[in-house]
């Protein structure tokens, strides 16, 4: 083989890696894999990985500026963790719509728009409630062995149910027009898809840009955030992987795929936090703040709001990555709640009533702690798998 049959082979081998990585959907468990190593990655470069933080401090920012708060939040978004890797997942999902040619601006009927500011505010009122997300409140609660995560997923999941029945209840009765945006005739007329994964590549470039200037000005742990929210979001975008979807779809089609996903990424998070935390790599403690009723209540509010919303924190974040105009306004509707929720909760003494985290191997020891998240997440699996072949919980 000649210099010119070497170039077309590597040619060829770069079209079969783009086309594997970007031509189809990857399996949820895949995404939920990739999802538990980048959890990992976060907790050992930073400290445990959460969502609603960055929401938060959007807020905060946007409350000062008008006048509402006296006091500046303590740092910018461009140094928040939680805002910097949120930011990453909206360009990682943004450069995984471009490179999959699947970026496109998706209007929806009015109706939607409102049910997706008041499902954010549901969503961000939860959040505060709960000390945390979907991610923050539930997946990495769960990862951290704090057992408020597992209030927050019987919270979740009643929401969910509540949620779910009361679109089945919109669709007898409310009417919901088509989208009064229609930019059909402007994609004919110039066909975008040529041009999408160059737009995909220039984001990638920035972003691995971005990280260059954090680290040049003794920022790396921000770089590293960025890139890796960039990451987290290219997974969550290839797989549709979606934490809505899972606390939905059992209620509404016994579909348990997205769940057992879920749980497959807690059983390799879980397992190595312990790791991590036993040998005392990261504190012990890390991640351990949920409040147990906190997070039930909070949980059942976000379950909710999720459902009206059409995604959840991090689904959000990777949606409007995608296009979506109606997740662009429940991320508003979010940004909007969380901040003054959280104040009120604080100012009034409310924080002191919700409950505290509790720290699972305090109570059970490392070994059995390990041992019973096992049996639980197997538990979920096996229910889950029972009601796919028998419908029993759904309600659709």
């Amino acid at each position: 083989m000649g210099y010119n049959g070497f170039l077309s082979f590597f040619a060829g081998e770069l079209k079969r890696g783009y086309n594997f990585l970007f031509g189809k959907k990857w399996p949820s468990w895949i995404s939920g894999i990739f999802l538990a190593f980048l959890a990992i990655l976060i907790f050992l470069w930073w400290h445990t990985w959460g969502i609603a933080g960055g929401y938060r401090n959007w807020g905060d920012w946007f409350y000062y500026l008008i006048g509402v708060y006296s006091k500046p939040p303590q740092k910018s978004p461009l140094m928040n963790g939680m805002s910097v890797s949120n930011i990453g997942i909206i360009l990682g999902a943004f450069a995984s719509a471009l490179f999959s040619k699947q970026f496109k601006i998706n209007p929806a009927p009015l109706w939607e728009y409102v049910k997706g500011i008041i499902g954010g505010a549901l969503m961000g009122v939860g959040a505060a409630f709960a000390a945390g997300c979907n991610v923050g409140g539930f997946y990495s609660a769960l990862g951290m062995m704090d057992l408020s995560g597992f209030m927050m997923m019987i919270g979740l999941f009643g929401g969910a149910y509540t949620g779910l029945k009361y679109l089945l209840w919109e669709m007898e009765n409310i009417k919901i027009g088509s989208p009064r945006v229609d930019i059909s005739k402007l994609e004919e007329r110039f066909n975008f898809d040529l041009i999408k994964p160059y737009v995909g590549l220039i984001i990638t470039l920035l972003v691995l840009l971005g990280f260059y200037i954090y680290s040049k000005y003794d920022k790396t742990q921000m770089g590293g955030l960025l890139f890796f929210g960039f990451l987290i979001g290219i997974v969550m975008h290839r797989g549709r992987f979606c934490f809505a979807n899972s606390f939905r779809e059992p209620f509404m089609t016994g579909d348990g795929s997205m769940m057992k996903a879920v749980m497959i990424s807690l059983m390799i998070y879980v397992s190595a936090t312990v790791i991590i935390k036993w040998a005392y790599i990261q504190p012990p403690k890390s991640g351990i703040y949920h409040p147990y009723y906190g997070s039930l209540i909070g949980g059942f509010i976000f379950g909710i709001g999720m459902l009206l919303a059409g995604g959840c924190a991090s689904g959000t974040l990777w949606r409007m990555g995608e296009g979506h105009i109606k997740l662009w306004l429940a991320f508003l509707g979010f940004t909007l709640s969380n901040s003054p929720t959280g104040h009120f909760i604080k100012k009034y003494g409310i924080k002191e009533v919700l409950g505290h985290g509790i720290f699972a191997p305090d109570v059970f020891g490392w070994p059995i702690s390990l041992v019973l998240y096992f049996i639980v997440f197997i538990f979920m699996i096996v229910l889950l798998k029972y009601n796919e072949e028998t419908d029993k919980f759904v309600i659709f």
